[in-house]
């Protein structure tokens, strides 16, 4: 997508988990870049202007997205329990304020809305046959998304990703987050969910920050949802197994009981939350990222070199080699 006249800014909301790894590329590709966050923070993104504020509100976002070329929407509210309250006006001002500044919106996904996969792979073209709330609750937001660009209220790319690893992933992300590495650390198991023994989709965050920007440019994104590059389609148990081999700690799990999230979500609204995602632990969950190598020739990380980045991002120093058990892992 070429930058005419003034439209020359690209503009990333969201400074949370992906947001500032697309921001660094852009910056890093000569670009201008504006990030868009609620308040504080932004110290660690070096290059960007930034735009502090309330995204729900009207004129905060038209001056934040004022000459965007590209607008990045990287944004999910904090309070996980409470998305059917606040991801709609969220996603709604952005979408929206794109279209006022003209610019193409590059929208971050996840998978919840498809449901249960049928053949246990996720495809583009798979149903949209959501069996949660959340679920339900993207496929109408994504609904919204394609009727808008169908209309030519504002032209769209979307990116859909699964359970994000890599730097900059805080406690939020379900499994391979914040409290992974910390238990890690100190050699405790890892805690995890459904059966471990299930392939399942797991995104490297700069693959997806990568991905995001290949949207962001290419003409031929248009219009389209794309499954972001995949660095992991393996079990559970074996990605859990690589970060440890590579951490020079022996490979352990703690299988936490769907139960007891449902009874500790009675009284921790985003526990219950939680809960309800379950099922994409209990079923074959891969993720079918062909359509997008195919078009734009970019492929994920090699998994040890993930895993890796991963480790000297959170301060682990290297281990010995994997064994080659370990190193023989599929993708």
């Amino acid at each position: 997508m070429s930058e005419t006249g003034s439209k020359n800014v690209h503009v990333v909301v969201g400074a949370g988990q992906i947001g500032p790894e697309v921001a660094r590329r852009l910056v890093k590709g000569g670009h201008r870049v504006r990030m868009v966050r609620r308040s504080g923070g932004g110290d660690d993104v070096p290059g960007v202007e930034w735009a502090r504020g309330d995204i729900t509100d009207r004129a905060f976002v038209d001056g934040a997205f004022a000459n965007a070329a590209v607008v990045y929407n990287t944004a999910n509210p904090a309070r996980y329990d409470r998305w059917d309250e606040l991801l709609p006006p969220l996603l709604t001002s952005i979408r929206e304020g794109a279209g006022r500044a003209g610019a193409r919106l590059v929208q971050l996904d996840n998978l919840y809305m498809y449901g249960r996969p049928k053949n246990g792979v996720l495809r583009e073209d798979t149903p949209i046959e959501p069996c949660s709330k959340k679920g339900e609750l993207r496929a109408r937001l994504a609904r919204e998304l394609f009727a808008a660009h169908e209309r030519g209220d504002v032209e769209v790319a979307c990116g859909r990703a699964g359970d994000f690893f890599g730097p900059g992933t805080g406690r939020n992300s379900t499994v391979l987050g914040a409290p992974f590495f910390e238990r890690l650390r100190r050699g405790q198991s890892a805690m995890v969910f459904g059966d471990p023994d299930l392939p399942h989709a797991y995104s490297y965050s700069r693959d997806v920050a990568e991905g995001l920007v290949v949207l962001g440019r290419e003409p031929a994104a248009a219009g389209k949802v794309w499954h972001l590059p995949v660095a992991w389609n393996g079990t559970t148990r074996e990605i859990v197994a690589r970060f440890a081999e590579a951490a020079g700690q022996k490979p352990r799990l703690f299988r936490l009981p769907t139960w007891l999230l449902r009874v500790v979500g009675l009284f921790m609204g985003e526990a219950g939350a939680l809960a309800e995602m379950i099922y994409q632990w209990e079923t074959p969950y891969r993720l079918d990222d062909s359509a997008f190598r195919a078009a734009f020739g970019v492929s994920a990380t090699p998994i040890d070199q993930a895993v890796r980045e991963t480790l000297d991002a959170m301060g682990f120093a290297a281990a010995p080699a994997a064994t080659g058990a370990i190193a023989s892992l599929p993708r």
